[in-house]
Order: C-alpha cells, then structure tokens, then sequence
C-alpha cells in the first residue's frame, strides 16, 4: 500500500468514529465554481437527551441522510478556507460553534472545499 493509500485508510477509518453534535448546529458546506466561493450554511438544532438533533420549530429530529426541508439561520461564503473561518469564528462573537472538535472539523472541510474548487475536483462534504 503507497503513502496516499495509508493515509486515505487512515481518514476513512476516522471518519467512523461517534462525535457528540454540537448544540449549537451544523453547517451545510459546498462550492460554486461559478462564484469561486465556498459556502457554509448554518442550520441551528437543539440536542435532545438521547443525543440526537432535533428541529427547533418542531422537534423532530434531524436525520442524517435524506432531504430535510429547514431554512438555514446564516450563510457563509469565502474563497478561501481561511476567509471562510476568519468570518465564521472571528468575526461572530460569539460564533455559532460551540465544540473544539467541530471547529476543527470545520476547518478540515473547508480546506477540503477549497482545495476542490482550485482543482476542479468534485467536492462532497465528510
């Protein structure tokens, strides 16, 4: 197996692990090659006490695949991971994160976005 190889094995397996969700919310990234931005949508959610998200408005809960019909709080747009995370978690006080390892998360997946729209590559978020 080659270093590229390894280090995709690596992501996948990691990628299995359970994250708690933060109450915060979550955000819906992709890109507009058209633009040459990076959007992030922000939904806002309430953790119920089974650790599932639920709708705010109605209190059913959020699935993770499949359409959900919910309109997002804020939109985000950058051309670059960093712009992208300057406005989400500098320029909001306090921004709409409340858990490190969705911050970091974050980050990931906005230099994985940005690295598909410089490329061409098709982007889909983790």
């Amino acid at each position: 197996m080659n270093l590229l190889d390894n280090l995709k094995a690596i992501d996948d397996k990691l990628s299995q692990r359970y994250i708690d969700l933060d109450p915060a919310g979550y955000f819906i990234i992709y890109i507009s090659r058209e633009e040459g931005l990076i959007f992030a949508k922000h939904f806002t959610n309430i953790i119920d006490e089974r650790g599932l998200a639920v709708d705010p408005e109605t209190g059913k809960v959020i699935p993770a695949k499949g359409k959900v019909e919910r309109t997002h709080t804020t939109i985000y747009s950058g051309r670059t991971a960093k712009e992208l995370c300057i406005k989400i978690f500098e320029e909001n006080q306090p921004p709409p994160i409340t858990m490190f390892d969705h911050a970091a998360y974050l980050g990931r997946e906005f230099l994985r976005a940005e690295i598909a729209l410089v490329s061409g590559q098709e982007y889909v978020q983790d």
